[in-house]
């Protein structure tokens, strides 16, 4: 498996949101999506097991889980669903 190369925004708050393992930021991925709680499902099961993400079931594409990317120690800007960080999308 290959990640992209990510890099720090000045601009970014480096501060985790207080719900941001939980929940996506709805602005990333909204509560009303159809496939919400098969994805929510499969990030549990993912950061249970320890893994850097999972294969989102409706598209097949990886998704990086919450905890990794609060792991990673900064936000990227670029959009991933489970960003941890406050001010990604402010």
């Amino acid at each position: 498996m290959q990640l992209a190369f990510c890099w720090h925004h000045d601009d970014v708050t480096d501060t985790p949101r207080p719900d941001g393992i939980a929940v996506p930021h709805p602005k990333r991925f909204a509560p009303d999506h159809p496939d919400y709680e098969a994805c929510l499902g499969a990030h549990d099961e993912a950061v249970e097991a320890g893994d850097l993400g999972y294969f989102d079931p409706a598209n097949g594409l990886f998704v990086m889980t919450a905890s990794y990317l609060l792991d990673r120690g900064f936000c990227c800007d670029r959009g991933c669903r489970h960003c941890p960080w406050l001010g990604a999308d402010a």
